[in-house]
């Protein structure tokens, strides 16, 4: 059983797991800053389908339930794109591994505090709703890294970034759309630009 009271300390590990292991960086990234960016990308996406869109998204569930979306890597580590996705039989599996480790991690708060957590944690707490505009966030996230490695100088991700382009689009997110559309140009400004 795991160390009630453990769950913080756990979560302040997320700064140690780096992402993009498997290519060049300019400048690494962490799933702690991964997630961050994805929280409030998530949260604009919900509001955007509020605003605009005439939804009923809670905004601040989804804008948590992106903050913790990557934590289970603290115990799994961060697995490459590539071979997460390559077959349904590793995608399947590689979800109950992380399903294990998101129970693992719940294990280790007060039992009295656990059930605010599962929402966050637990992808059967989620509506498809919800994980959709999650999903979105995070592959916006990543765009967003091969846009400011690219503007680096670094092709390395020139690839990566058309992938994700095309990702983006096939969501078939009109709130994502809308954040591209509005917001995503901006990030190819450089500071004195903005």
């Amino acid at each position: 059983m795991e160390s009630e009271n453990t769950f913080f300390a756990m979560m302040a590990r997320m700064k140690f797991i780096n992402r993009w292991a498997l290519m060049r960086n300019s400048y690494e990234e962490n799933i702690s800053e991964h997630s961050m960016e994805v929280a409030m990308i998530a949260h604009a996406l919900a509001i955007i389908g509020n605003k605009r869109l005439g939804r009923r998204y809670p905004a601040e569930k989804i804008a948590m339930i992106g903050l913790y979306h990557d934590c289970t890597e603290i115990i799994t580590g961060d697995m490459p794109t590539p071979i997460k996705y390559k077959n349904d039989k590793i995608q399947e599996a590689y979800k109950e591994i992380e399903a294990g480790a998101a129970r693992r991690l719940l294990q280790r708060l007060p039992k009295d505090l656990r059930d605010a957590y599962e929402p966050y944690l637990l992808e059967t707490e989620t509506d498809e709703e919800e994980r959709r505009l999650v999903k979105a966030a995070d592959k916006l996230s990543a765009l967003i890294k091969c846009i400011e490695e690219q503007k680096a100088g670094n092709q390395e991700f020139l690839k990566a970034k058309e992938t994700l382009q095309k990702a983006v689009e096939a969501l078939d997110c009109p709130e994502a759309d809308i954040f591209c559309q509005e917001f995503l140009p901006h990030y190819y400004k450089t500071l004195d630009e903005l």
